[in-house]
């Protein structure tokens, strides 16, 4: 039969329910619809506000998850930075840093970085409510069974490493860790697309990768690999070296780093996404060029990805997130795409920007600790 974190999974899905309508889509009796949402307010997982409408009789409270029933520290770490942050439950920011750490610099370096000032904001959380737990998203394929990087092209070092193991040692709350790409889809998902079936969220930084979301939920692959578009074969780049081995990869052309290189020759040092992120911004006219020619490559692969999933939404993120790349990437995918696979796709930037790995792993998070299955556990003890 169902129990608490059944009744409480409803209310997370479907918003802000009434006990008449937690009794009309589960179809349990009156008692123990009673019974369940008492040990929900209990525990103080859900609260009850508001009115939903008056018939007549009593006004029917609104019965909600409760979001500040616990925090959240994430940590979107990138290629030359990680942005560390605490959150709600619903993954509305309560404090913000940045730590200008490299992946380069190997896991030990950068994950002692983000203990050091998690461990700052686990002081700040306990004068609110307790850390549920850390989660921590990375720039390479994650492999879901045992949370560890899967051969990461652009983290040396890194691969297989123990991250969870790592920060569960230092800070001692739980650790959930994701592909950067897929943590950021989410958040656009569930922030801004909440009613899509199928969104593609296309990451320009430093590498190129994609983080797809089905039916709600991440879809990660066999091994974690789904999305790892930056390291498909394109013609006109084979003379290019990626910095997985190979030569020929949309990444070596199209990326962030490629671009910097490309506006390093012209006498505008670069050497990474976010610093071209910065000459955009800027409103730098080379930067903007180079940056609607990646985007073109990029759409070409993506057409691809369009055309195998058939998405709602393809959402551009990252460094380079631009009008420059929206155009280019339009230009081709367009072009490129069968009008059946594009009729209904809208193609756009981020709503979140930088945030969006913060609110995405939130939601990994909230949907782990506060799963039905742990719920109920927790609340039969």
């Amino acid at each position: 039969m169902p129990g608490p974190g059944d009744v409480l999974e409803l209310i997370r899905e479907r918003g802000p329910l009434t006990r008449g309508d937690v009794l009309d889509i589960t179809g349990l009796s009156r008692m123990t619809v009673s019974s369940r949402i008492d040990a929900l307010l209990e525990s103080g997982l859900i609260a009850e506000r508001g009115t939903e409408r008056v018939t007549g009789g009593r006004p029917s409270k609104r019965l909600e998850f409760n979001t500040s029933h616990a925090t959240v520290i994430t940590a979107s770490v990138d290629t030359t930075h990680t942005t560390v942050a605490l959150t709600d439950l619903r993954g509305r920011v309560v404090a913000e840093d940045r730590i200008d750490v490299a992946v380069a610099h190997g896991p030990s370096e950068t994950l002692d970085a983000i203990a050091g000032r998690a461990e700052h904001l686990l002081a700040v959380a306990a004068e609110r409510s307790p850390v549920a737990a850390i989660g921590i998203s990375v720039p390479g394929p994650v492999d879901p069974d045992s949370g560890r990087p899967s051969q990461p092209p652009i983290m040396p070092g890194w691969d297989a490493y123990p991250i969870a193991d790592h920060l569960h040692d230092r800070l001692g709350v739980p650790v959930l860790v994701a592909n950067d790409a897929d943590a950021a889809a989410l958040g656009e998902q569930r922030t801004a697309h909440p009613d899509s079936r199928s969104l593609c969220f296309i990451k320009v930084s430093s590498g190129i990768g994609t983080g797809i979301v089905l039916g709600g939920q991440v879809y990660r692959g066999t091994d974690g690999g789904a999305g790892d578009i930056g390291h498909v074969k394109i013609a006109g780049y084979e003379d290019l070296l990626c910095q997985c081995g190979s030569h020929g990869c949309l990444a070596a052309g199209a990326s962030g780093r490629a671009v910097a290189r490309s506006l390093t020759a012209l006498g505008k040092p670069a050497s990474s996404g976010s610093d071209v992120g910065a000459y955009l911004a800027a409103g730098d006219t080379d930067a903007a060029r180079l940056t609607q020619e990646a985007g073109r490559a990029i759409g070409e692969v993506v057409s691809m990805v369009v055309s195998l999933l058939n998405p709602g939404e393809v959402v551009l993120g990252g460094m380079l997130a631009s009008a420059p790349l929206l155009t280019g990437v339009r230009e081709t995918l367009y072009s490129r795409s069968l009008p059946r696979a594009t009729r209904h796709l809208t193609v756009s930037l981020s709503t979140l920007g930088q945030q969006a790995a913060t609110v995405g792993l939130a939601a990994l998070v909230v949907d782990r600790e506060f799963s039905a299955a742990v719920v109920n556990e927790s609340l039969a003890r």
